[in-house]
């Protein structure tokens, strides 16, 4: 099993005990914090085997705004996305084994075969809808916090203010 799944069981395991980072981390919600300092969360849905990843959000007609879907990756790896099968306009957000946003790729076109490239070493990619990111200023440099980031390499670690 992948340090980051291990993780996120970990985490698991001591919200259901009441630890503390139940207070700081959810396994349903994704907190991004951008240069500027604000805190920007979404309620997601995880993809983090090989079925969930390949459907996404294919044939979602829509999406709550202050939600996604967080793929979690077993290894970092380039990683690659389409639309296809997806009616939904998304913003697409990678992120590394820290937790660090690398790439942000906005306003993908909903049903399209063309290849979206994170870049290399994305551990987590964040979708949501279309037109946020930049407004709620996501870009390269944003940390996100979530419980399968491992803690020794997370820069914002579950268990941090």
């Amino acid at each position: 099993m992948g340090q980051r799944l291990a993780s996120l069981m970990v985490c698991t395991v001591a919200a259901l005990w009441g630890g503390a980072v139940w207070a700081a981390c959810s396994i349903d919600t994704v907190e991004l914090r951008t240069v500027q300092g604000t805190v920007q969360r979404f309620s997601v849905e995880l993809a983090d085997d090989p079925d969930e990843r390949a459907k996404g959000l294919m044939f979602r007609q829509s999406m709550p705004k202050a939600a996604g879907m967080l793929f979690v990756f077993p290894e970092p790896k380039h990683a690659t996305f389409w639309m296809k099968g997806t009616p939904l306009s998304l913003d697409i957000i990678f992120a590394d084994e820290t937790g660090r946003v690398t790439r942000v790729h906005e306003h993908a076109v909903p049903m399209s075969l063309a290849l979206i490239d994170g870049g290399p070493g994305v551990a987590f990619a964040l979708e949501i809808n279309a037109g946020l990111a930049s407004p709620m200023g996501i870009a390269p440099g944003t940390v996100l916090r979530y419980p399968a980031i491992a803690p020794n390499l997370a820069l914002w670690p579950c268990d941090a203010p």
